[in-house]
């Protein structure tokens, strides 16, 4: 709200939508994580996990990369499974005839 009444703009008063509109935030939110302490500094600890941790890291890289291989197969099997269906079915589809035919007459 204005003080002085006549330094106000009649366009805007407190009152106005440009007011009332809320501030939006941003969703990102940022985590700080604490340093390491000097005791893990001096004893060696934090090299030991961060060692400990690039291991695990390597680990999981060649997890998913044997993930990544064994999904591909899986899709080529796939594949390879509905053709050789495909075929089989064009295969045998003239017994499927026959089947429908004597059924029909019994």
């Amino acid at each position: 709200m204005c003080i002085n009444a006549s330094k106000c703009s009649p366009l805007i008063s407190s009152f106005s939508p440009v007011h009332r509109r809320r501030i939006k935030r941003s969703k990102v939110r940022v985590r700080i994580t604490p340093s390491r302490s000097a005791s893990e500094a001096t004893t060696g600890r934090g090299s030991e996990m961060a060692l400990q941790n690039l291991k695990l890291y390597l680990e999981n890289r060649c997890i998913i990369e044997e993930n990544e291989k064994l999904r591909k197969k899986a899709l080529l099997l796939d594949e390879e499974n509905k053709a050789l269906l495909s075929e089989m079915k064009k295969k045998f589809s003239h017994l499927d005839e026959i089947t429908t035919v004597t059924s029909n007459n019994h």
